[in-house]
């Protein structure tokens, strides 16, 4: 039986592109919203899901981070993909020909030099193979989508030009979500522990909630603030560590941590991914 992953856009999307890397020739289930992706890996209508949740070049993935502490999965792994956006428009137009490119606003981001460069008025859809499928509708040479190489193909349209990033290292970040919660066995390579927490409303709680980590030798790779509640006074916050549960230097620095805070919530552990080390 195929293992079925969820993920945001439409065939061709770059999400698309991360399932059929990490899990080849396996069932893909296109959703409309990230959301949507969650909740089938919760209802159980599929066994994963593949969530973008940062960009080298355009930061984190806007609503990402705010749905995973209530989404009811756990971090399974994570992949990092290299970014390669083209200019894609119908057959027979050309570059000098576009006025309007539409895609989603990450890539938009991705590409602002190259559309400022050309004057193309930017446009922005909820995912980059979705534009295809506008180009194609609305057959009309003047308008064009950026997408992949494999959307190219998929709605059988041209590269008008290629690779049109601002960077050349663009590289966005997956996450590999289920239902399972199991921790992978200390086998002495690198691990990452994603957490969510929020910290006692007294003086410098966050310092001292840190300082368990530092004292533990424990380096936190990422951490993030998010209000919550509807007030300016109450932050959550989510953070990765470098570290595996079975370890006492963890064990240590989450101790301290659940002393300073009011909830701490592990969001799973995981393999880093080798691009880390590139």
């Amino acid at each position: 039986m195929k293992t079925k992953i969820a993920y945001q856009g439409v065939p061709g999307a770059y999400s698309h592109i991360a399932c059929h890397n990490v899990f080849p020739g396996q069932e893909y289930i296109s959703c409309e919203t990230f959301e949507i992706a969650m909740d089938m890996v919760q209802k159980n209508q599929a066994d994963l899901a593949m969530i973008p949740v940062e960009n080298s070049n355009a930061g984190r993935v806007a609503d990402v981070h705010f749905l995973l502490p209530d989404a009811g999965l756990y971090i399974n792994g994570e992949y990092f993909l290299r970014i390669e956006h083209q200019l894609l428009g119908l057959k027979g137009s050309k570059l000098s020909e576009i006025n309007t490119a539409s895609s989603h606003p990450q890539a938009l981001a991705q590409c602002s030099n190259f559309l400022k460069q050309h004057n193309i008025k930017s446009i922005a859809r909820i995912d980059t193979a979705k534009s295809c499928e506008d180009i194609l509708k609305n057959n009309d040479k003047t308008q064009a989508a950026i997408a992949s190489k494999l959307a190219a193909e998929i709605y059988d349209l041209e590269i008008l030009k290629p690779n049109i990033e601002n960077a050349s290292n663009n590289t966005t970040r997956f996450l590999i979500m289920s239902t399972n919660n199991t921790i992978p066995e200390n086998d002495g390579k690198k691990f990452i522990t994603s957490l969510v927490f929020h910290v006692k409303s007294i003086p410098a709680a966050l310092y001292k909630a840190l300082g368990g980590f530092a004292t533990n030798g424990i380096n936190i790779t990422k951490l993030e603030s998010y209000l919550v509640g509807g007030k300016f006074v109450s932050a959550m916050f989510y953070a990765e560590i470098e570290a595996h549960p079975k370890e006492i230097a963890y064990q240590n620095a989450l101790d301290e941590l659940n002393f300073f805070a009011d909830s701490v919530k592990i969001l799973g552990t995981y393999p880093a991914h080798p691009y880390r080390d590139i």
